[in-house]
């Protein structure tokens, strides 16, 4: 079966991993530290800190904004539930609004419509790398949380998606554009909140032992100073490890990931039953993460796929349909992407032969 996501690992992460794990220091160590560096520079992002999931990061930045408890936040309802998720268990609400139906991303206007005298912030979602046109949603005067798990490559107006506004986030999962087998990271423009994201990250202690101990030898380095209460996200060093090679090959990884990208919208632009996603705007960088297509018959196509060896989803079942979320108006733009949008396999392990496949079995369906 083709998968419909995937990362592409080799030597160099298992080199990188050997040698952490012969050093035997596996947790939290230097090699975040490395990650955290290298990272920064090679996105020109000033302030940033690893954590151990996108979903963890999420919750985190709920936290960092220091809301009211029971504020409101509007997201978008096309997306994965750990958004929805953050912020709830950060003490708020989530209010989804609608999407765009050709980006399926939130815009300025659609969120203005969900607006109350409750509203605390706002969380956008660049959904499968295609950059939210910030500027606007910027405009509406409320602390933005950027949701950059799919746009680790993406730019808008030549700025790293995730570090446009007050608080990104990022995923380096299984299947992301960079993957760390599990592990997220977290950025702002004010270098106070990474400083206690560093600390949260650890359940609230300012300092480790063995950090103090250097600091402080002739002290008791082992009475913690906790400073807030907060659950454990610390990034472990065999994570970073697998980051930190994966980031050395990002070029060639998005490379790929591009051609895979254009080679479909090339064969399937002549398909008059089917939509294809659209590429970036001139003042944008894709990432290329996911290809979404449209098509009023995506069931059947789905079915067919997978009757072919190929595996397809959707990403994601509208969060307003959800019945733990209460009941919610009616979102059109989202629920009919339910019904006709389908991910199909893009990723850097895919074969040339397996594009090739994917291709001629579409263009082979009988819509």
């Amino acid at each position: 079966m083709i998968s419909v996501f995937g990362s592409r690992v080799g030597k160099e992460e298992m080199e990188n991993v050997r040698s952490c794990m012969e050093s035997q220091w596996m947790g939290f160590g230097k090699r975040v530290d490395e990650f955290e560096k290298k990272f920064s520079a090679y996105f020109s992002i000033p302030h940033f800190a690893m954590v151990d999931s996108g979903s963890n990061a999420l919750y985190m930045a709920c936290v960092l904004l220091d809301l009211p408890k029971g504020s409101e936040i509007i997201l978008p309802s096309f997306t994965w539930v750990a958004c929805a998720q953050s912020i709830i268990m950060a003490g708020h609400k989530p209010v989804f609004c609608d999407v765009d139906s050709v980006t399926f991303n939130a815009t300025a206007s659609l969120i203005e419509e969900k607006i109350t005298k409750k509203t605390g912030a706002v969380m956008v979602v660049h959904y499968a790398g295609k950059p939210v046109d910030m500027r606007p949603v910027m405009k509406l005067g409320f602390p933005v949380i950027e949701d950059a798990a799919h746009a680790v490559d993406s730019t808008y107006y030549g700025q790293s998606c995730g570090s446009i506004s007050e608080l990104g986030i990022y995923s380096f999962d299984a299947v992301k554009n960079l993957t760390a087998g599990e592990g997220g990271g977290i950025t702002a423009k004010n270098e106070e909140l990474i400083r206690r994201a560093k600390i949260l990250r650890y359940c609230g202690i300012g300092i480790s032992g063995f950090d103090s101990a250097s600091l402080n030898a002739s002290g008791r380095w082992w009475e913690y100073n906790i400073r807030e209460h907060f659950i454990k996200m610390l990034p472990t060093n065999l994570t970073a490890s697998i980051a930190i090679a994966q980031l050395d090959k990002l070029k060639e990884l998005q490379r790929y990931r591009q051609e895979i990208w254009r080679n479909y919208t090339n064969e399937f632009q002549g398909l008059s039953w089917l939509t294809c996603p659209p590429d970036a705007a001139n003042h944008e960088k894709h990432s290329y993460f996911t290809y979404a297509i449209k098509t009023k018959n995506r069931d059947q196509l789905a079915r067919y796929l997978y009757e072919k060896g190929i595996y397809t989803t959707l990403r994601y079942h509208p969060l307003h349909l959800n019945k733990l979320y209460g009941v919610s108006p009616s979102l059109p733009n989202c629920e009919k992407l339910n019904e006709e949008a389908l991910n199909i396999p893009l990723h850097p392990n895919l074969s040339e032969e397996d594009v090739q496949y994917i291709v001629d079995c579409i263009k082979s369906f009988s819509a």
